[in-house]
């Protein structure tokens, strides 16, 4: 299990917010946790520094374009990248340093897998450098996959199913509790449990994570097989815990 890195961008600024209040338009009422006076790249530089890989660089809406090619140059093949990927633009992001592209709405239409879309990116990418984002909220005593900004429910559950069925188009899974993201609430154990029991692929989870301890809980229910992003409760993000002392975790776990 790895501790994986992120920078989150909005309106060009590296932020944490509530994952919840997300909404398209760039000026609407966000909660935000933190925002960062370190530009995008200083975070990518640390990353490298500290060789820690698969991190994710994602642009939360418009006007992150700049911010996220610079995070990605400092760092190529460092980091992955997502936000408005498409079938079209996903080289641009690659060749500027990405490793992978992480995309969800536009594999998405009307609720559903766009099956023709994702063979498509797919076909630009390689499905080695390919992420496919499952970030994803409760209804009904089940998870299903959000899309545009996590504001609108699809009609695929976060499921045993689901999971063997995309495994074979993309490298890793990516998928934030988003119910829980930046509330520093604690992590979303049953969905955890499950990534865990199904996880054929690389899978990152995100969302809620608050403390130190909760390292050791993912890699507890995720069998050792999730990794964890750590975003809004990291002291480098305004919040609690050392950024160093994840650093010791995770190095005792991958060393060099």
């Amino acid at each position: 299990m790895k501790f994986r890195p992120c920078i989150d961008l909005r309106n060009g600024k590296v932020v944490q917010i509530v994952g919840g209040t997300l909404a398209d338009d760039a000026d609407a009422k966000v909660e935000t946790n933190f925002e960062s006076e370190m530009a995008p790249a200083d975070f990518a530089r640390m990353y490298e520094r500290d060789n820690l890989t698969g991190g994710h660089v994602i642009a939360l809406g418009p006007g992150n374009k700049e911010a996220a090619l610079s995070a990605l140059s400092a760092y190529p093949g460092g980091l992955q990248y997502g936000g408005g990927v498409t079938a079209e633009n996903a080289a641009e992001y690659l060749e500027a340093g990405a490793s992978h592209v992480i995309v969800t709405s536009y594999v998405f239409r009307e609720g559903r897998v766009d099956f023709d879309r994702l063979d498509k990116l797919k076909s630009e990418t390689g499905w080695d450098r390919l992420v496919l984002d499952l970030s994803c909220r409760s209804r009904n005593g089940s998870y299903w996959v959000v899309t545009d900004r996590w504001q609108n429910f699809t009609e695929t559950k976060v499921d045993a199913e689901t999971l063997d069925l995309l495994a074979s188009y993309c490298s890793e899974f990516l998928v934030h509790g988003v119910d829980v993201e930046g509330l520093m609430s604690g992590i979303e154990t049953d969905l955890v449990r499950m990534l865990g029991a199904n996880c054929s692929i690389p899978m990152t989870y995100a969302g809620g994570a608050r403390s130190l301890s909760d390292l050791d809980l993912v890699e507890d229910f995720g069998g050792g097989k999730v990794d964890l992003t750590i975003g809004s409760a990291l002291d480098i993000f305004g919040g609690s815990v050392p950024y160093a002392d994840v650093m010791g975790w995770h190095r005792v776990r991958n060393p060099v």
